[in-house]
């Protein structure tokens, strides 16, 4: 079905990847973000020409919040706008926590006023499940928690979500709590894959904190697929409440340092440099999620292996592809499209 939808957070790396999926599709895309980052992938691709409105409106602003998505009018809400980077959260808690969860607030509140809204998706994070230490990976009846605002932030959101949504304070919605995500165009600091890109570009080492740590790493389509199968199935009769995990599979991890092993055996990366820094705050050296529950119920799962995904994410416009950056992403869209879901390739 063709619909309209409103992301908010759309200009950042995720919202902008979402923007384009949902038009190639043929749906009637909207935004409401703060402005893009610079150098990212929403000037780089001209994003903002393919929307139907484009506010540019802080999330902590109830009122403008409201009064945006009454303008707009979409049929569905998927809210991603965020503060998302753990290091950052750190530096400014407070910031952190009122975008995070006041932010969210308003979202909620503004999709209840509205009355074109039918449903509305939730994005949240794998992190915000408590760290029990535990071996095994997490399911959406884990203990929700954070060691740091950002998590803490994200899993308060999340519970605010759930309370509203058993409680029909707002329009009818679910939560999706993805993995950590790669692809083109991220401009992130402290994020691994656009921390190499921008080494190789500057020729200088590569500074990681935590080279042992080991992550999931999943494309950023196979984690939004997750999110639109969530948004369009999760009405299934599934008992399992509104929150669903759709982050990689295990056979997906890496540690940080395999990571850069790998992109050293790329084109153009070869002897790369590291340069190990003292670890100056504390971050979770394994995280993973089960989305065995999104797998059965919906059919949803990773498209993408761990390899592919990782090259993909490694494939920078006018080198090895010989493309803008709007033409890589859209090729890797198309790409895409074509694979299978019964098997990662």
């Amino acid at each position: 079905m063709v619909a309209h939808y409103l992301v908010t957070g759309h200009t950042g790396f995720k919202g902008s990847w979402l923007s384009l999926l949902l038009k190639s599709r043929g749906h009637t895309v909207s935004g409401l973000a703060l402005d893009p980052p610079r150098g990212g992938l929403f000037d780089s691709a001209n994003i903002s020409s393919d929307l139907e409105h484009d506010k540019r409106v802080d999330i902590r602003d109830r009122e403008e919040v409201i009064r945006a998505f009454k303008s707009v009018k979409p049929d569905f809400v998927i809210h991603m706008a965020a503060q998302a980077l753990v290091r950052e959260s750190y530096r400014d808690p407070l910031g952190t926590y009122e975008t995070n969860v006041n932010g969210t607030l308003n979202v909620l509140q503004a999709s209840d006023q509205t009355n074109s809204i039918t449903s509305q998706l939730i994005v949240t994070t794998d992190k915000v499940y408590r760290d029990s230490g535990r071996e095994r990976s997490y399911v959406e009846s884990d203990s929700l928690g954070g060691n740091d605002p950002y998590s803490a932030s994200k899993a308060t959101a999340d519970i605010m979500a759930q309370e509203f949504f058993k409680n029909e304070r707002t329009k009818p919605g679910f939560i999706v709590r993805g993995g950590n995500v790669v692809g083109a165009g991220d401009v992130s600091r402290d994020r691994l894959i656009p921390d190499l890109l921008r080494s190789v570009k500057n020729a200088e080492p590569l500074s990681i904190r935590y080279p042992n740590a080991v992550r999931p790493w999943q494309h950023v389509l196979d984690c939004l697929e997750g999110y639109l199968s969530v948004l369009a199935r999760a009405d299934t009769g599934d008992a399992g409440g509104p929150a669903w995990n759709v982050g990689p599979s295990d056979q997906s991890s890496f540690s940080v340092q395999q990571v850069v092993e790998f992109a050293n055996n790329l084109p153009g990366f070869s002897g790369l440099e590291i340069d190990v820094q003292p670890a100056d705050l504390v971050e979770t050296n394994s995280l993973s999620i089960d989305s065995g529950r999104a797998q059965r119920a919906l059919g949803w799962e990773n498209r993408l292996s761990r390899d592919r995904t990782l090259e993909m994410a490694l494939t920078t416009p006018g080198r090895e592809s010989g493309q803008g950056l709007r033409e890589l992403v859209e090729s890797q869209i198309a790409l895409f499209e074509t694979y299978s879901t019964s098997a990662a390739v």
